[in-house]
């Protein structure tokens, strides 16, 4: 079976204590890059040899090379300023929030980003006990240099022409994508949080504030998904994961996918990582705009709290959604990464692999595959 598996999942974890002292050693200067380096290294094989221990296909580093799951990665894309989170109060959540991406010249890829993290991580996995496993990468939709701030997040002056802008964002991610597929990668993934937030009465009346048109927002931003993977990679599986926030255990956004559904369906990926850990995220009944050929990948185990779920009721719950998607398109997945950023989630690193595990086993008993 290609990726996205009956068993899989999105990809972030919590940092290990080691991990997470030696980076404040580095950010007080106590502790050089290649010695960072290092530890991030032994971490990351750690984690990797758990993942394949508990019968996971898809593998990750588990983005512990990273502050935050986006800023990151758009950091390094040309164009892209790092500000504080302007106006947070709107979108409800912690008041910490993580960074804004704002594009303050023009956006492009002149050089891989990330991609020699995705050789490291490729470099150690292997077959384990029988089990074919594949490196999965995780990076931020294009949507993200856009959504949080809106218009007022893209320069005027840079780009008096939005069309231009979306153009540029297409070019720089079809090339990022390129770089990774020349490295080997046929697994993945865009973290996108656009969509869900739509969702929400919220974040709606925010983006009203910014100047822009909530019904217009989600087939802007499947166009511009699509235009960036237009031309992609053969063999490469891409997903898309659709988070209503996740920053150490909080949420912004509520509101089932009824009026984004059909939006985001639209786009060319090959499967879809959808929350539903909680009423928040409304019925499965949208899952019926689900494509044909399509899958959708229930994030049914919630990452927010440590308690474990009742292997049962996860299959009371993908049976339910099996009334609107057939069942050989459905999968399951935590809802979302336990650490999307270094803070990481309240949950334990015991209780993190225990969740992990009831994924595999479940999707065992359901479907008779990981």
């Amino acid at each position: 079976m290609k990726p996205p598996f009956r068993a899989d999942q999105v990809g972030s974890l919590l940092r290990p204590a080691v991990l997470a002292a030696a980076r404040v050693q580095f950010k007080q200067g106590a502790l050089s890059a290649d010695a960072l380096g290092r530890v991030e290294d032994d971490c990351i094989r750690d984690i990797i040899e758990r993942q394949q221990s508990i019968g996971l296909r898809s593998i990750t580093d588990g983005e512990l090379r990273r502050d935050y799951w986006h800023i990151d990665f758009l950091r390094q894309l040309g164009g892209v300023t790092i500000t504080a989170m302007p106006n947070q109060s709107r979108f409800g959540g912690t008041e910490e929030q993580p960074p804004v991406a704002t594009v303050t010249g023009k956006v492009g890829c002149s050089k891989p980003i990330m991609v020699d993290a995705f050789a490291y991580l490729q470099s150690v996995i292997s077959v384990s006990s029988g089990i074919s496993v594949t490196a999965k990468v995780t990076i931020p939709s294009p949507s993200m240099l856009y959504m949080r701030g809106g218009r007022n997040a893209v320069s005027s002056a840079v780009y008096p022409d939005l069309a231009e802008f979306w153009r540029d964002v297409a070019i720089a991610y079809q090339r990022a994508i390129r770089f990774f597929a020349d490295r080997g990668c046929t697994y993945l993934q865009l973290d996108d949080v656009s969509f869900s937030y739509l969702c929400d009465p919220k974040f709606r009346e925010g983006c009203r504030l910014n100047g822009d048109d909530p019904d217009a927002l989600p087939q802007t931003f499947a166009s511009a998904v699509n235009a960036a993977l237009r031309g992609r990679p053969a063999g490469m599986t891409i997903t898309m994961h659709t988070c209503r926030g996740n920053f150490r255990s909080s949420w912004v956004a509520e509101g089932g996918y009824e009026s984004i559904a059909e939006a985001m369906f639209s786009i060319d990926v090959d499967g879809f990582f959808m929350e539903f850990d909680s009423a928040r995220a409304g019925s499965f009944e949208p899952l019926r705009y689900l494509p044909t050929g399509k899958r959708a990948v229930l994030g049914l185990v919630t990452t927010k709290q440590g308690a474990i779920e009742s292997a049962d009721e996860i299959k009371r719950r993908i049976e339910a959604a099996s009334a609107y998607v057939p069942m050989e398109s459905l999968c399951l997945s935590p809802q979302c990464g336990f650490s999307s950023t270094h803070h990481g989630n309240a949950v334990s690193e015991s209780e993190q692999w225990r969740k992990l595990e009831l994924v595999v086993r479940v999707a065992r008993e359901v479907w008779g595959e990981a």
